[in-house]
């Protein structure tokens, strides 16, 4: 089978630099830049003092003070992406204010203008994405140091003291775990096409072996984030304006468009990471009028433009599955339906922590004080605007069924 020619088919790092993969952080964003230069450390000084501004009610003061900064200056990738993580942390903010039901419907242009220039350079929304929050939002304590959420902080905070830290950090430890295996790619690839299920065995276990180190690392989940901060403080700033009826209209931009726009709000299913091993193994969340599978590829929208390319070279690749039916090989279809089951069971433990932290703190009276009357709202919709275990259920399910069945 001839390999199309963007498929990372080489066993070499180079064909990954162009999807913006790193060798040791995978999507994430290699040493993240913290300061950017004048005028846009006006930007940085407000989002590094969020959770204060809100706290005394100044920040929307704060921030409609600002001037309008071309983006000019801002030179580079990496420049540009602590770009949209500071405007969509100011963004957040402003439009949930103190999380009490407040909202803003209108972004003002002097944010708005720049906010959406940055984005279109990044093929990114105009929203707070995975990308920016998780991987883009870190740094190590010591630079010599592990990735290990010991010596890891992250550059920006909501309110909700460490609860944002440890929900940020531990979704990228988890992220950059599973990234390990993005290596082996294509090692996988050049095992098919040269018909060699050895080589794919031993892959395939690496894969396996990455997925259980994500797995374990996700359980600190519980030893860093409080359920009840997470819900009633942290997931209100993570939120967007898409299904969302405090903002039923989206939001307006102004100065960019004429009409509100809907955007979703941050959500795991806009991480590359585990949409990259279903097209890999095969896993296809793909049926008739799915609305999970809708979801996820309309979350593929969200993630930075080398990402979504890498996917779709993924998909153009050969089939990992059908090379494994084809040989018909017991123990080749077993290692397989291991890999396969590792990523169900990160996709049921995912639902575990969805009831902890999301389903068993909407069943309790809410403790905030409403300044405005708010909508009712499903209890289950997670940030990303969905029904979060219907969602995550069907994906589970989608994914159990790709378990390949013994004759």
């Amino acid at each position: 089978m001839a390999p199309d020619k963007s498929s990372p088919v080489e066993n070499s790092w180079k064909i990954f630099e162009e999807y913006h993969i790193d060798e040791d952080v995978g999507f994430a964003l290699p040493n993240p830049l913290e300061e950017l230069p004048h005028p846009y450390d006006a930007w940085i000084s407000i989002a590094k003092n969020l959770p204060e501004l809100i706290k005394n009610g100044q920040l929307r003061a704060e921030v409609e003070k600002l001037t309008t900064f071309s983006i000019d200056g801002l030179q580079g990738h990496k420049s540009q992406r602590l770009a949209h993580l500071v405007l969509g942390y100011i963004t957040m903010a402003y439009v949930w204010g103190e999380g009490d039901g407040d909202v803003r419907k209108v972004l003002p242009s002097n944010i708005a203008v720049p906010y959406c220039k940055v984005s279109e350079k990044l093929g990114l929304p105009p929203i707070l994405v995975y990308a920016d929050c998780v991987l883009a939002n870190w740094k190590k304590k010591d630079p010599s140091g592990p990735m290990t959420y010991e010596n890891m902080d992250i550059l920006f905070s909501f309110p909700g003291g460490d609860c944002g830290k440890g929900f940020f950090l531990v979704s990228l430890v988890v992220e950059t775990a599973a990234a390990s295996a993005i290596k082996v790619i294509p090692i996988i690839f050049n095992a098919i096409q040269r018909e060699d299920p050895d080589t794919l065995q031993k892959a395939l276990l690496d894969i396996t072996s990455c997925l259980h180190k994500a797995l374990e690392i996700f359980h600190q989940i519980h030893e860093y984030v409080d359920p009840d901060l997470f819900f009633n403080v942290l997931r209100i700033y993570l939120s967007g304006w898409k299904g969302n009826p405090l903002l039923s209209e989206g939001l307006l931009y102004e100065g960019v468009w004429d009409t509100p726009k809907k955007f979703a709000g941050g959500s795991a299913a806009q991480s590359s990471i585990f949409q990259c091993f279903d097209i890999l193994l095969g896993i296809q969340h793909t049926v008739g009028g799915d609305s999970a599978a809708k979801f996820l590829q309309e979350m593929r929208t969200y993630m930075p433009s080398a990402h979504q390319n890498f996917l779709r070279s993924l998909e153009s690749g050969p089939s990992v599955r059908k090379f494994v039916l084809s040989k018909g090989d017991a123990t080749l279809q077993e290692i397989y339906n291991e890999c396969v089951q590792a990523m169900v069971s990160l996709r049921d433990y995912h639902l575990q922590i969805v009831v902890k932290y999301i389903v068993i703190p909407a069943s309790r009276p809410s403790k905030k004080k409403q300044t405005s009357k708010e909508p009712s709202e499903p209890k289950s919709k997670g940030t990303g605007g969905t029904d979060i275990m219907g969602f995550l259920k069907t994906v589970r399910s989608t994914t159990v069924n790709s378990l390949l069945k013994e004759d």
